[in-house]
């Protein structure tokens, strides 16, 4: 089992180094695309760790920017064209961490091969129900001129409301953007986009597509019966508003007792206490993650 790692980042250096070293294990390759905002010099020295590089074609991210999702099919569509064999490629931020030795991921990872583990909620559930208007209204986050939002409540007020370029039914959810993906699958959703020049266009002036475009693609293809509704994060959004909570060791417990593998988020600028505590948890063997 060989497992690609595409590591999406803009900021502190030191944090990603520590993700990609508590990851470290010789199935796993790491990929960082940088945010082409952020000073490449910062984060060159990544390079010269085993089984790192980063991705060439870099794009420029802005909160809820459909640039997030070309930055993570530029990633894709890298890895793929590298010539290695790849079982799976995930998708994780520079402020994620692992919460299961890494010997219990490979094992779980071998006995689900072929499997899509992604997450989603239908239309007419909670989160779309206040998230349409990212489909049906037009948006100017990629730009970044003055008074782009001025011209876009101009434009939502005298356009009628966009729809979707293709009759598909839509998937997505607040913790869609993070994903384990088989090459196969990988491979179809590169290809997929590449081909749909009108889904490139519509998505441009999209609000968040990473949190609903590849869970669509995938989910209207021949691969949706290899899909887990299940991205193996755990994420806590109690604090409410657009960003999940940090951790801190007031929710080491809560880490400690989750089945799942991964986590986010962390910030070792506020508190890398709880990371070290998970290293020390996750060297020792643990049981199995029930799927």
């Amino acid at each position: 089992m060989r497992q690609a790692y595409v590591i999406t980042a803009y900021k502190d250096p030191a944090q990603i180094e520590r993700l990609i070293r508590r990851f470290s294990h010789p199935c796993f390759d790491f990929y960082i695309h940088l945010d082409k905002k952020s000073d490449i010099r910062k984060f060159i020295y990544l390079a010269d760790i085993e089984r790192v590089s980063f991705v060439k074609k870099r794009a420029k991210v802005r909160w809820g920017a459909h640039n997030l999702t070309v930055g993570i099919l530029n990633s894709f569509a890298e890895i793929l064209q590298t010539g290695r064999q790849y079982d799976f490629i995930s998708v994780v931020s520079g402020q994620d961490y692992m919460l299961k030795p890494t010997e219990q991921l490979v094992s779980f990872l071998e006995n689900n091969m072929g499997k899509n583990f992604i997450y989603f909620e239908d239309p007419g559930e909670a989160w779309w129900s206040h998230n349409i208007k990212r489909v049906n209204q037009y948006h100017m986050t990629n730009f970044g001129f003055r008074g782009r939002y001025r011209l876009q409540f101009f434009i939502n007020s005298i356009l009628p409301k966009r729809k979707f370029p293709l009759p598909y039914k839509l998937y997505g959810g607040p913790c869609a953007t993070h994903m384990t993906l088989s090459t196969d699958c990988a491979r179809y959703v590169v290809d997929f986009m590449a081909k749909n020049r009108k889904l490139q266009r519509f998505s441009f002036f999209t609000w968040g597509t990473d949190e609903f475009l590849i869970d669509t693609i995938i989910m209207n293809s021949p691969f949706r019966d290899t899909v887990v509704n299940d991205n193996l994060y755990y994420i806590d959004w109690s604090q409410g508003g657009f960003n999940p909570k940090i951790f801190t060791m007031a929710d080491l417990e809560a880490l400690k007792n989750t089945d799942k593998l991964y986590a986010r988020k962390f910030d070792i600028k506020v508190d890398s206490a709880v990371m070290d505590e998970l290293d020390m948890l996750t060297s020792r063997p643990s049981l199995s993650y029930a799927q």
